[in-house]
Parts: C-alpha cells; sequence; structure tokens
C-alpha cells in the first residue's frame, strides 16, 4: 500500500496548485460610426500578450469589433483596480 501511495503523493505535491487567473485589458473599435471601448477580458493559457491577442480577436470579432491593442496580461491582483475604467466592458469578452 505505501509503494502505491508513496508516488502518488509525491505527484499531487509536484502537480501545480491550481491556475492563477489571467486577464487583459486591451482597446477595441467600432467603425461607420467609429466607437472606441477599453476592457477587461479574462484569458485562457498561456497567460501573454500574443495569446491574449488572438483570443480577444475572435471574441471581439464575433461582436463586429476590432482589437486595436492588447494593454497588458496580469493575475487577479490587478483586476479591482480595472473594473470602474472598464465599465460595461469587464469581463464582457
Amino acid at each position: 500500500m505505501v509503494r502505491i501511495l508513496t508516488p502518488l503523493i509525491f505527484a499531487c505535491l509536484l502537480a501545480p496548485a491550481a491556475q492563477a487567473a489571467c486577464y487583459a485589458d486591451y482597446k477595441a473599435k467600432q467603425d461607420k460610426p467609429l466607437r472606441l471601448h477599453y476592457g477587461v477580458a479574462e484569458i485562457d493559457t498561456p497567460c501573454d500578450v500574443e495569446s491574449a491577442a488572438k483570443q480577444l480577436n475572435e471574441r471581439l470579432g464575433r461582436a463586429g469589433w476590432t482589437l486595436l491593442n492588447v494593454v497588458s496580461v496580469f493575475g487577479d491582483d490587478g483586476l479591482a483596480e480595472r473594473k470602474e475604467s472598464a465599465g460595461p466592458n469587464f469581463l464582457r469578452y
């Protein structure tokens, strides 16, 4: 029994804890008439600007928006400070 449990316990200790959440803040636009918005979105891993841009291009495109740029990627610690600025586009896309 110990032989079976030892590798399982070791594997659990080496496995990463629950993946930390990843968010990106971005700027997007619509044409005719020109509309701009700033938003915050949750991003799937990997948590980097390139992955965020790919995911946001798809999500925003379905809603008729064009991604202008990803401002930054961040974890839970930066979420609250961006909520007010993002307004209705906070975790919308």
